[in-house]
């Protein structure tokens, strides 16, 4: 049976209680969007369509109500320019150290607008390869004399080449002008792992704090997502419990993984990240005992996220206050 969920206009909004059955139209979409096919798609019209091929009805970007739907409507109404230096792998780092300290921040050897110009002879035996606007596509180099950059080419080559804006029509990404860069390895020994110590075995824990307006409401913690087959995703309340809610495309932790010792310092460096943005996800890991940024999310799987149970997107989209949304005329 449908059920309803009140908006923000005091309206009537009905969305599907159960995970509607896939069908060949939806899965059609999906892969003429991979293929770049929708990238001319108006985007209001290629979210819609977007929206209804992973989640299995359309949205109301009028008035929303869920946590999807609202994401949408800020893809296409808050234009805010700040977002896309946020975006912007390299650029982010210096306005996070603005605000919050350089401690915080990986440090950045090298950077170049071009693959050709790569030159690693005068790097660190240990560096990470990244393309700026990409989510994913890095080398990482653990020994320079044996580093293959040739090898590496392919994976850079094709997320510089990638527009990240045109599938999910994430704006800021956009106007982001591709760079190659090279940044400080971070020996996994000295990093928080699942089995929550530092150095042990169980692959690398993220913390990724929902935030509202400033204000973190949950997070959820992430184990080994260098290989999604095998990772783990669980939501947690800011009390450190599991929440009533998961993601439909991971598997949750069995066991909750224990607490950072510098939770505290993130939650706090997080309010200070995220002030006067209406949603944000702010992401850290620990290292050495310490938070280190990672990056700012402001649309977490694109805004197609199911979850489980699904009544919980009504839920989280009650946390999501439109009205700070940035207008360009203001």
């Amino acid at each position: 049976m449908p059920r309803s969920c009140n908006s923000d206009l005091d309206v009537m909004h009905v969305i599907p209680a159960e995970r509607p059955q896939d069908s060949f139209q939806r899965k059609a979409y999906r892969w003429a969007t991979a293929k770049g096919l929708t990238d001319r798609i108006p985007d209001r019209v290629h979210l819609s369509l977007l929206y209804w091929a992973h989640l299995g009805y359309r949205p109301n970007l009028d008035q929303p109500c869920t946590f999807n739907e609202k994401l949408q409507w800020l893809k296409i109404h808050d234009r805010n320019p700040l977002y896309t230096t946020l975006c912007d792998k390299v650029a982010v780092k210096g306005w996070v150290a603005e605000r919050i300290g350089a401690r915080y921040v990986t440090p950045t050897y090298a950077i170049w607008d071009s693959l050709d110009k790569i030159d690693t002879a005068h790097l660190p035996d240990q560096f990470v390869l990244k393309i700026n606007g990409d989510s994913g596509g890095i080398a990482i180099c653990r020994d320079r004399a044996t580093f293959d950059l040739e090898s590496a080419m392919p994976t850079l080559e094709k997320n510089f080449g990638r527009n990240y804006y045109y599938r999910n029509r994430e704006w800021p990404y956009k106007d982001v002008r591709p760079l190659a860069f090279a940044e400080e390895y971070l020996n996994p020994g000295h990093m928080r792992s699942a089995a929550g110590q530092q150095g042990a075995t169980g692959g690398v824990i993220d913390y990724k704090l929902y935030c509202f307006d400033g204000v973190p409401r949950l997070l959820y913690v992430s184990q080994g997502l260098e290989d999604h087959a095998t990772a783990r995703i669980s939501f947690l309340d800011l009390d450190w419990t599991f929440a009533p809610f998961k993601r439909h495309d991971y598997a949750a932790f069995e066991e909750l993984p224990a607490r950072p010792g510098c939770y505290g310092e993130m939650l706090d460096l997080a309010r200070v990240l995220s002030a006067g943005i209406p949603f944000v996800r702010v992401d850290f890991i620990e290292y050495e005992g310490q938070p280190r940024f990672s990056e700012m999310t402001f649309y977490p799987c694109a805004g197609l996220m199911e979850f489980d149970p699904p009544e919980w997107d009504a839920a989280l989209g009650e946390l999501l206050d439109l009205s700070g949304a940035y207008r360009a005329s203001r």
